[in-house]
């Protein structure tokens, strides 16, 4: 038998065999492409696109050329979400479902972004573990991903509720300490170091008020949601302390010149104590009302 004659089929099968490999390698995987646009259609460029295997959790990520085009190679079958985002512009989310083998395409509109929302729009639901999300105020699963706006406003409400809540609990220390002081701080007879001192813990205690209240008054709000249980009382509460909060000071300053003048506390300058008293009390139980659960 001629040598050559079996040598050439072997080395076919050969080659055959170690082409095969690659071939189903290849045949396993699939390209997802597409374009991202605006909500008015048009296109952008540099937008961050993630793709996240729904299975396995495991996230890639690109960016989208001039022509608003991504694409993401070697994908292995399954469900995907997947995800853009452009500072400024909005951001978007779709699921979809890649075939080994054939190429897909999946083309994202991206929502607009509410002034004075965060750029980074987190998905529907929240992922964080103690953050609330949507289905916390009533929404459907099917709503809650389908608003990742409205999501992001939560989000943002809730980083400006917590910093309302601290900066309430601050205001408490110098207030109480302005109450105390101000036992030594009325009469004529009473040192200009002790009033001068209470004057300075009322102006703190104002100030800090002012940044709490602050806070609260920009905190987004979040169409479609209620205000219930303690959060009701702890609004009401703040139609006394507010207005209180600018009486007192202006009640507070008008004593102190009488006093420092020698006189004797008259007028409505009288009404400085019960006013002030008044509006801590409704303070204090403000922030009583959303400490304890009842």
């Amino acid at each position: 038998m001629n040598p050559k004659a079996v040598m050439l089929p072997a080395a076919a099968v050969m080659i055959f065999v170690l082409t095969l490999h690659p071939l189903l390698a290849q045949d396993a995987t699939a390209t997802l492409s597409g374009t991202i646009t605006d909500s008015s259609g048009k296109v952008l460029a540099n937008a961050k696109v993630s793709i996240k295997n729904l299975s396995t959790s495991e996230s890639t990520e690109t960016q989208t050329d001039s022509a608003g085009l991504y694409k993401i190679p070697n994908l292995a079958a399954g469900d995907y979400e997947v995800s853009a985002l452009v500072e400024g512009v909005g951001a978007g989310t779709a699921k979809v479902t890649v075939t080994a083998g054939s190429p897909q395409m999946l083309n994202l509109a991206l929502s607009s972004v509410p002034p004075g929302a965060p750029s980074e729009l987190p998905n529907a639901p929240s992922s964080s573990k103690t953050a609330p999300s949507l289905e916390d105020l009533g929404f459907s699963p099917a709503e809650s991903q389908a608003n990742a706006r409205e999501q992001a406003l939560l989000d943002k409400r809730t980083h400006m509720l917590k910093i309302h809540q601290r900066m309430g609990l601050i205001t408490t220390i110098p207030m109480v300490v302005s109450v105390v002081t101000s036992l030594n701080a009325g009469g004529r007879s009473t040192g200009t170091a002790s009033r001068d001192l209470h004057v300075a813990l009322g102006a703190l205690t104002g100030d800090l008020y002012g940044i709490t209240a602050y806070y609260a008054i920009r905190a987004p709000r979040v169409p479609g949601t209620e205000t219930r249980g303690p959060i009701r009382l702890h609004k009401a509460l703040a139609w006394i302390h507010g207005p209180g909060m600018i009486l007192t000071p202006i009640l507070g300053a008008m004593a102190f010149s009488q006093e420092y003048h020698g006189e004797k506390v008259h007028g409505i300058a009288k009404a400085h104590g019960a006013v002030a008293t008044v509006t801590y009390a409704a303070f204090g139980l403000a922030v009583v009302s959303v400490s304890i659960k009842f």
